[in-house]
């Protein structure tokens, strides 16, 4: 599994390479630039006849930045660096690399120049490929003066882009990006790639993104506990255990799907159906009794538990026994899809949860039971994996749904923290946050999966996982990562404006075979 960093992590790594292991600072340098002028021609050929413009900020992404000018200008390319700061302004290891591009420019014919913008100065006219070299994973905010200017002539310019380590202008701890940022192709990311290349604006700037190996080792580059990875198809697939040959239904993972009312038939149908889909051996849907007609005609493979209802058709205090004695049989529970929200609901649903002692994936009106109360009320003593979207994170957590998703690592491993409990916060990406701190943003999914009914097929996927023998943080984020591959298998075949949630759920069989090793 891949771990992503924050800026601080990775300042701290550096600092670890030079102090602790005596690797110069310039040795890195080095070895960064070199590594990212390998990847660009990996990208897009040899750079031989190349007109480059390489933009260069004071820091130590414009040092890597004056590496590459001269080593792209070794391979052909004709390479104009531009300096955004005065020489005066600039230090350290930065300055020792400007000060060899200068003297390697007044060589004739060495094909690199070296020129300061200043304000008011034009940019090059003619550019096929852009270096982005202005600011480094350390910048937030918004970029202004010459690297503001520099940055609206790179994202208009029409050239190929390629970012030195984050684009300049997004936050690379957050994926935040200012007012304005660079928009790249290609991003190569130095030692680790960072939180801020896969989660917001970040994500849709930095293009296709590669880690380069700046010579730091591995085995520096480690957390123990809270660290923030990203989830890809090899690390789902180690997440169920092998299904004996000797298997049988019940052996091979029993779920409790506990939903519906008057108003929603559909969710708990499509949570059943996708739980299994995703392996499960045995689905029970538990019901409101008078929706038994209109489920029983749309499920055939699915056990039926209508339970007592109240006089809304909602399910109430009344099925609270008959729901526990199911439970009691089951190796994990769904609950919520359709449930409704009425206050009887509301008591049922803490009833269950906190006397129910078996896994529970909690979602939609389920989640919205737990409002306000501690986390011993709902049994966070048992595992507890909350699936809400933003909305329905920002009223369990009290929080604004905006700034939730602006920042959904880290609002998603406080809520972890906060609530006890496994919270998997849905949308671009998806991220899973454990109480212990650890964080995982998904690898898969599209927009075409922001449709009526997607998070139940999640919900089902994630207690498949965990009735099947997953351990839950495992269940959780490999749940995730396979409904998102489900989706992306639903948009080949149906295109992203047209597909469904039901399209998601058809998919499950597939994208669990298509799991490295699996069959």
């Amino acid at each position: 599994m891949d771990l992503l960093a924050t800026a601080d992590l990775m300042r701290g790594f550096d600092r670890q390479a030079i102090t602790s292991l005596g690797i110069p600072g310039l040795t890195l340098m080095e070895n960064a630039g070199r590594a990212f002028v390998d990847a660009v021609e990996r990208a897009r050929g040899p750079l031989a006849g190349a007109d480059v413009a390489v933009v260069c900020g004071k820091g130590n992404n414009g040092g890597d930045g004056f590496v590459i000018a001269r080593h792209m200008a070794n391979r052909g390319a004709s390479v104009t660096a531009l300096l955004l700061s005065p020489r005066r302004a600039i230090r350290g290891d930065a300055l020792a690399n400007l000060e060899i591009a200068l003297r390697m420019s007044r060589v004739a014919g060495s094909g690199l120049r070296v020129r300061q913008v200043k304000a008011g100065d034009a940019f090059p006219r003619r550019a096929g490929i852009i270096v982005d070299a202005i600011f480094g994973t350390g910048f937030s905010g918004d970029a202004e003066g010459p690297a503001r200017a520099a940055i609206e002539w790179i994202n208009r310019a029409g050239a190929y882009v390629a970012a030195v380590d984050i684009p300049s202008g997004v936050d690379a701890t957050t994926g935040v990006a200012g007012t304005s940022a660079v928009r790249a192709d290609l991003t190569v990311a130095m030692g680790l790639a960072k939180i801020g290349h896969y989660v917001g604006r970040g994500a849709d700037l930095s293009g296709t993104v590669c880690v380069a190996d700046i010579g730091i080792p591995p085995s520096l580059m480690r957390l123990r506990r809270g660290g923030t990875y990203r989830v890809l198809a090899e690390d789902a697939a180690a997440v169920l255990p092998p299904r004996a040959r000797n298997a049988h239904k019940y052996s091979a993972g029993s779920v409790l799907v506990i939903g519906g009312s008057g108003s929603f038939t559909g969710a708990p149908l499509m949570t059943a159906q996708s739980a299994l889909r995703a392996g499960a051996g045995s689905v029970v849907l538990a019901f409101p009794a008078s929706l038994r007609p209109v489920i029983a005609r749309r499920l055939t493979e699915v056990v039926l538990a209508p339970l007592p209802e109240t006089p809304s058709g909602a399910l109430g205090m009344s099925a609270l026994e008959a729901a526990l004695g199911r439970a009691s049989r089951a190796d994990a529970v769904a609950i919520g899809p359709g449930l409704s929200r009425e206050e009887e609901t509301v008591r049922f649903v803490r009833e269950f949860l906190s006397r129910a002692p078996l896994p529970a994936v909690v979602d939609a009106d389920a989640l919205f039971a737990l409002k306000g109360i501690p986390p011993s009320r709902f049994g966070a003593r048992h595992v507890r994996i909350l699936t809400p979207h933003t909305g329905e994170f920002a009223a369990l957590t009290g929080t604004d749904a905006s700034a939730a998703d602006a920042m959904r690592v880290s609002a998603a491993r406080d809520a972890a923290r906060a609530l006890r409990s496994i919270v998997v916060l849905k949308g671009a990406p998806t991220v899973t946050a454990l109480p212990g701190g650890e964080t995982y943003v998904n690898s898969t999914g599209n927009p075409g999966m922001a449709t009526v009914g997607s998070g139940d097929v999640l919900t089902g996927a994630v207690a498949a996982m965990l009735a099947q023998g997953a351990t839950p943080p495992a269940a959780a984020w490999g749940g995730v990562y396979v409904h998102g591959s489900a989706g992306d298998i639903a948009r080949e075949r149906h295109g992203m404006r047209g597909m469904v949630a039901t399209d998601i759920t058809e998919a499950l069989a597939q994208a669990m075979a298509a799991l490295p090793g699996s069959r």
